[in-house]
């Protein structure tokens, strides 16, 4: 009959590959692994190789660089607090993050940095966790004054050196003046960073011990961290990030002697993890199974609904979708559909191949993570080619494009 018992038609798999490898033989992606599950079956292609000039295959279990795809996961360690009650949602953070008390506002969003009025209410746990505190990545303002203080003092993208370590970092946060009031505008990014330092400063430990404790270690999630291990380096491909002018393959970071290669001072909960594809699988099915792993549960039903739900008002879903509206075309459309939970996108309107309430994110670094209750799947597509051109986004599109087509 053509079908599988797992709930994907042979043939749609089969054109998965096909398509997949497509992109891998035009010689614009070295290499990608990609995992789709579903109904208890899961299905992994690996194709390609690690450096763009051959060598080592890219494997099942390859380690890559997360990126923003990092988002969903980090926050689950926040969820989990909140579920202890020791993080209630409209708190205050003032008692954890001094950094942000008191904060001046600025008058008009790309007005000059002096010119501000006091913020109406503190910044609260619920700002940090849907991005609304009032700072962050807002492609409507690039040129503004608060846009470049805030990249100058707390960028540390591949191009920018590491972060300092978190107390250094909240300081020049603190430093700044906020762009919009608290819970007014959603803004990209930036929030997730401070998540991860609130949910250090609460708990007395580090982000990832903590993380490890209650989230990755019971679900199996045994190569995800924020650096990878000498042991496992053999296992990470380079970054690319190929010039947009003549295609050549920039190396962002090596493998062996870069930046995810040692234990970051600062563990960037916005971009910092490094992770295999059934690492993901195993956070996001968990995520579909309400909060359970096996007998386990790691987060609660209302925790993770919260979670994966859209948690913007009309007017901050306007932000969001002008935001990643105005590079749709850059980015073959990731992340502009819809709306926004706790570090994840959630689908609030059909605008491709996906459902409404499908779940998860995507990266700079070429990275992609979905779940979606309609089919009851997860899809995982991870490369090693950063954003600098369309290709990468490129594949993710057709991956999901034909994963929802493969869908019995």
């Amino acid at each position: 009959m053509g079908t599988s018992n797992d709930g994907f038609s042979d043939a749609g798999l089969r054109r998965l590959r096909e398509v997949l490898e497509r992109h891998v033989e035009s010689k614009r992606i070295p290499g990608l692994v990609a995992l789709v599950s579903r109904g208890g079956r899961t299905h992994v292609e690996a194709i390609g190789t690690m450096r763009h000039d051959g060598g080592a295959p890219m494997r099942r279990d390859t380690i890559f660089r997360m990126a923003s795809t990092s988002k969903p996961v980090t926050m689950a360690a926040a969820m989990v607090l909140l579920d202890d009650c020791r993080l209630r949602l409209d708190d205050p953070v003032d008692r954890w993050l001094p950094e942000l008390a008191d904060r001046q506002v600025l008058r008009r969003p790309d007005g000059p940095l002096d010119d501000t009025v006091p913020a109406q209410r503190p910044i609260t746990v619920r700002d940090l966790l849907t991005s609304t505190f009032g700072l962050g990545t807002d492609f409507e303002s690039m040129a503004s004054p608060i846009r470049a203080a805030t990249f100058e003092r707390l960028d540390y993208s591949v191009a920018s050196g590491p972060a300092p370590e978190p107390d250094e970092w909240m300081r020049r946060l603190g430093e700044l003046p906020l762009q919009y009031q608290p819970g007014v505008r959603w803004q990209y990014d930036l929030s997730n960073e401070v998540v991860g330092v609130l949910v250090s400063r609460v708990t007395g430990q580090s982000l990832e011990t903590f993380l490890r404790e209650r989230v990755l270690d019971p679900l199996g999630m045994k190569d995800t961290a924020f650096h990878v291990s000498a042991d496992k380096i053999d296992r990470l491909p380079p970054l690319y990030g190929p010039d947009p002018r003549t295609g050549e393959f920039v190396v962002w970071d090596e493998a062996a002697g870069g930046r995810a290669s040692t234990p970051p001072v600062f563990q960037g909960a916005g971009g910092g993890l490094v992770s295999t594809v059934d690492d993901y699988d195993a956070y996001f099915r968990m995520l579909l199974n309400h909060g359970m792993h096996g007998t386990e549960r790691i987060l609660s039903r209302a925790a993770v609904e919260l979670m994966t739900t859209n948690r913007l008002s009309p007017g901050q879903l306007a932000a969001r979708e002008a935001m990643f509206g105005s590079i749709a075309h850059l980015s073959s459309g990731q992340g502009s559909q819809g709306g926004w939970g706790f570090g994840m996108a959630v689908r609030t309107s059909r605008g491709d191949y996906a459902p409404l309430g499908q779940f998860g994110w995507f990266g700079g670094s070429g990275t992609t993570a979905y779940a979606d209750r309609t089919h009851q799947l997860t899809g995982v597509l991870l490369t090693q080619v950063g954003l600098s051109t369309p290709d990468s986004p490129r594949v993710m599109n057709d991956f999901w494009t034909t994963l929802y087509q493969a869908v019995d």
